[in-house]
């Protein structure tokens, strides 16, 4: 029983910091340009990103780009108005490796990212950083504990990053004019990602949450970067008072 709750508690976090970082680096950050992180902070985050994703930043970026030009119409790599929102839960995996295997994808959608040589020689490994992450949680927890933290972990970031794209699309409030909703339970899950109709009402925000009962994680974390001169804000949503 112990090593259960010890797995879900681990896991649990696990997927908090993988969605903090996601948010905060992948998306706002290097999608956007929202703000600007200091050299450690993104030397951190993408040590961060390998070992708890194993994601290829440039071929996230690239496939979020696509789905703001081609929001919900033909193009889009994984809208529920085409698929449903059920098929985009259930196969989101699959759904973003066909958009990553399309040959013009990086080039033509973030071609400001180019691979460098920390990618071709570590970064682009993908098990080779899920491995050591793995390795990390069973020398922290112990073997059992540990690959039980790390199957909850990889099934619950999933879930959560499918249900931005699927969920997020479907359902929720609609403050303003665009196809998503904000949800605030899954807000609270991936770190302000859930508020998805704020983030489509203004793409380039670095906040996410636009009233004064919405809550952000990521803005929260954000702001203390800013206090500590580790990141510096470059655009907010017009309705956002820094």
């Amino acid at each position: 029983m112990v090593i259960v709750l010890t797995a879900i508690v681990a896991g649990f976090a696990a997927t908090m910091l993988a969605n903090l970082i996601t948010t905060v680096y992948l998306h706002r950050a290097l999608s956007h340009r929202a703000l600007a992180l200091a050299a450690p902070v993104r030397a951190v985050c993408r040590i961060l990103v390998w070992i708890s994703t194993g994601i290829r930043p440039r071929q996230w970026v690239a496939v979020h780009r696509k789905h703001h030009a081609y929001t919900d119409v033909e193009g889009d790599p994984h809208s529920p108005v085409l698929l449903g929102w059920w098929r985009v839960q259930l196969t989101n995996v699959a759904l973003y490796r066909r958009a990553v295997r399309e040959p013009e994808l990086v080039a033509r959608h973030a071609r400001d990212l180019p691979a460098d040589r920390w990618d071709r020689w570590l970064f682009d490994r993908s098990l080779v950083g899920l491995g050591i992450g793995i390795a990390i949680l069973v020398a922290i927890l112990g073997p059992w504990s540990g690959l039980l933290a790390a199957f909850i972990h990889a099934n619950l970031y999933l879930a959560t990053s499918a249900a931005v794209n699927g969920m997020g699309h479907h359902f929720g409030r609609r403050p303003y004019p665009n196809g998503a909703g904000n949800l605030q339970w899954l807000a609270f899950l991936t770190a302000g990602e859930g508020l998805h109709n704020n983030h489509h009402a203004a793409p380039t925000s670095a906040r996410l949450s636009h009233r004064w009962f919405e809550i952000d994680f990521g803005w929260w974390v954000i702001r203390l970067l800013s206090w500590f001169r580790l990141a510096k804000v470059r655009l907010v949503g017009r309705s956002v008072r820094l």
